[in-house]
This record gives C-alpha cells, structure tokens and sequence, in this order.
C-alpha cells in the first residue's frame, strides 16, 4: 500500500507557493506521494486558481522521493500534444516520478461551454480516448501519427522522451458509469469515486471492492494495475492503519488522503500531512 497526499488547485490551494509548501512537507512527513486537482475555473466568480502543471513542476524541483501527478487531468479541454510534451518534461525533471492521472472533468458547463468547447459527456468521453492515444504515442519518440474525429497528428516524432520507459497513467471514473472503468481497463490503474460519496466523504469497501471486479474483469493486458481512492482518515495509529488495511483486502493500492476545505482551514492540512500516512508504505518494485 502506498499513501499519498490530494490537495485542489483552486480558493486557499490556488496559490502556487502554497503548494510548493505543502509539497515540502509531505515528503518530509514520510508520504509516498502528492497529487493536485486540475481545475480552470471553480465554482463561484473569482475563485483563485492555480495551472496544476505550473505547481506540480515547482513540486517536483523541491522534493526527490515521492511520487508526482494531476489527479485528474480534464484532457478533453486540453490539446493532447501540449500534454504530452509538458508531462514528459516534468517526468525528466523529477527524474521519473511522475504519474499521470486523466478523466473527464467534472465542471461541463463551467469549464468546457463557458469556454467554447464541447461540453457533453460524451463527446469529451470519445476526445478523451483519443487524446490519450496521441499522449502515449507521442511519448513513444517513434515517428508517431493519428487521424480521428476530433484531432489529427501528422507524422511527428516527440524527444525528449520521459524518463519512465512506460509513464503511469491511471484512469478516473465515478461509478456507477462502466465506460470510464472500461477504459481504465485499458491502462495501468484506476483512480475510483462514487456518487454516493460527497466530498470530504470515503467510500465502503463494498463499494470499492464492487468497481474492482467490474474493472478486472474487462482487463485484458498484463503487467502491474493500481487501484486508487481518496479517503480521509486522522493520523498515523493502529485503528487508522486497521481501516485502511480493510480497503487493501479488495485490492486497493494507493491511498490518497483527501485535504480540502471539507476537512478545515489550511492550518488543519499542513498539521494533518505533517502527521503523515496512516499506515506504513510497502514500497513497489518499480519505486526503486
């Protein structure tokens, strides 16, 4: 099992010194990783926000262990090769850490039509796969092409590479919809939520454990898998690590500790992440 740290991009989190520092901090405390919201705009007029890439790319030059990664980038609202290229770059520069997390985005209307873009599920569902195929191939640094209904690649070639010889990606879904899960099938981990389950909220392992066999069942590559879920949990301690475990047991493999307005003030996540994870990381072969 391996923890991490979520924390938005957008109100007090829109502020890229403030995620550096919180970046800091979690590696001090002993996390195994920390991932940021890719939000555009937020909910009410004004609400401060932060370009996840810029702060995860000032994460990544002030720590050197823990993993790195936009859970989730809305790729259907960004052109794929410019993703490509920055997600390399930042994968280079913290020397092969980073993990990358994609889905729809949940703000339609504030985020795609307020903005000119498509904003139906749908549609972003069919640009999302394709986008993912351009990122990928063009991480490759083969000549790499792609024509599709929404966008087209002529022959190209990407360097520099990243530095993983196959860079993460894991795939969010909110369940009870089975395409994004299907999808997640299709890559190397799944980043799970259920619309039962508010924020600042965790769900079941039953409900965990039901979205992992939807999951598995339609997997047909082979190779490692990463289930992932937020939850919250209080600090380090034996009934926290038992509850956690719990979640291990139906197959989960990172916990990432929510942090948010929904728990406190911004004092209540720098004191919660300088307590650390709830349970000791196992570290993964790959890790290093």
């Amino acid at each position: 099992m391996q923890f991490a740290v979520g924390v938005p991009n957008v109100r007090e989190y829109g502020d890229p010194h403030v995620l550096m520092e919180l970046g800091r901090h979690a590696e001090a405390a002993g996390w195994g990783g920390f991932f940021i919201w890719d939000h555009l705009v937020y909910r009410e007029p004004g609400d401060p926000v932060c370009d996840p890439w810029v702060a995860l790319t000032a994460v990544a030059t002030t720590t050197t262990r823990m993993r790195l990664g936009i859970m989730v980038c809305a790729l259907a609202r960004r052109r794929p090769w410019m993703v490509a290229r920055t997600a390399a770059a930042i994968d280079v520069l913290s020397d092969g850490r980073l993990v990358f997390g994609a889905g729809l985005g949940s703000l339609g209307e504030g985020e795609f039509t307020a903005f000119g873009e498509e904003g139906d599920d749908r549609a972003r569902a069919d640009r999302l796969d394709e986008g993912l195929e351009i990122v990928t191939g063009l991480w490759s640094g083969e000549p790499f092409s792609f024509h599709g209904r929404h966008y087209r690649v002529d022959e190209t070639a990407f360097r520099p590479v990243p530095a993983q010889r196959s860079l993460p990606v894991w795939i969010a879904g909110r369940w009870p919809s089975r395409r994004p899960f299907r999808r997640a099938a299709r890559w190397n981990g799944l980043f799970a939520t259920h619309h039962e389950v508010a924020l600042g909220q965790t769900m079941t392992p039953g409900q965990l454990d039901e979205i992992v066999r939807y999951t598995l069942d339609h997997r047909v590559n082979e190779g490692s898998f990463d289930v992932v879920m937020e939850g919250t949990t209080d600090g380090p301690g034996p009934a926290e690590a038992a509850r956690v475990s719990a979640y291990a047991d139906v197959g989960l493999t990172w916990w990432v500790e929510q942090l948010n307005w929904a728990r406190g003030s911004l004092d209540a996540t720098r004191a919660r992440i300088d307590l650390g994870p709830p349970g000791a990381i196992v570290p993964r072969e790959n890790d290093g």
